[in-house]
């Protein structure tokens, strides 16, 4: 049975928070002699299932790298494709999502977005506010560095006027101001096609992940590949900056 975790994942020791930059489409496309967007489309295939694998698994929140501030730069043909592929993704599947309980966020700055794309994101996200068996967030037109920047103006602009204190200005504060303010940070990022780099991908959030790195492209990164990243993670020793306690000292 597809949905039962695999005997050898220890359930108490599963990341609650995964993030994924899918990498590998338009090679996974070119190797088949497929156009790019074949890549993206199968892709897409791939995206649900591993969001439906965390929800049969028992990881509550799943994120996905799906479209940078730098991917403005790829032909157009392929970008709006993209955009189109997001919008009728979103119109397709958001009453499946919304009866399996998955709450849907959209990261990013949004405003720049077809009109008719930013109106699907505003309904996904109202409509699945309140569940709780996933969240699923998708980061559109996102790039971290933008984000920090964003939080800095924001946090600036509240000294300003007086509503904070210079004092004030902490790590807490900042992650209040960031995208993803009460989302739990990543305990794990996987990034598929054999890039080892974040590609400016939750820098601040991803302080203390584990990351995994596999030469797997995004459209067939399955249920068993996944399986194998979280088998490596189990075999992480996960300290955040302290020095484990010997047991027999």
């Amino acid at each position: 049975m597809t949905s039962t975790l695999p005997l050898d994942l220890d359930p108490h020791r599963l990341p609650q928070h995964v993030a994924v930059i899918m990498d590998g489409n338009g090679r996974w496309a070119n190797q088949r002699g497929l156009p790019r967007i074949a890549g993206h489309r199968q892709g897409a295939k791939t995206l649900k299932e591993l969001l439906r694998c965390c929800k049969d698994w028992g990881i509550k929140a799943l994120t996905a790298y799906a479209f940078s501030t730098e991917n403005w730069r790829r032909p157009l043909e392929e970008v709006d494709f993209l955009m189109l592929l997001f919008e009728k993704l979103l119109r397709q599947e958001l009453a499946q999502m919304h009866r399996e309980g998955v709450r849907i966020s959209f990261i990013g700055d949004l405003s720049i977005l077809p009109t008719s794309l930013q109106a699907e994101i505003e309904r996904s996200m109202a409509e699945t506010l309140h569940n709780q068996a996933l969240h699923f967030t998708v980061a559109v037109n996102y790039g971290s560095r933008s984000e920090i920047a964003r939080a800095c103006r924001r946090i600036a602009q509240l000294v300003q006027q007086g509503e904070v204190n210079l004092e004030d200005v902490e790590e807490n504060l900042i992650e209040q101001t960031l995208y993803t303010a009460g989302t739990p940070e990543p305990d794990l990022l996987i990034r598929t096609s054999g890039e080892m780099r974040l590609s400016n991908f939750l820098l601040w959030q991803m302080a203390y992940t584990e990351l995994y790195f596999t030469d797997i492209f995004w459209p067939d990164f399955d249920r068993s590949a996944f399986h194998q990243a979280l088998l490596s993670y189990q075999r992480r020793d996960r300290r955040f900056g302290q020095v484990k306690t010997s047991l027999s000292a």
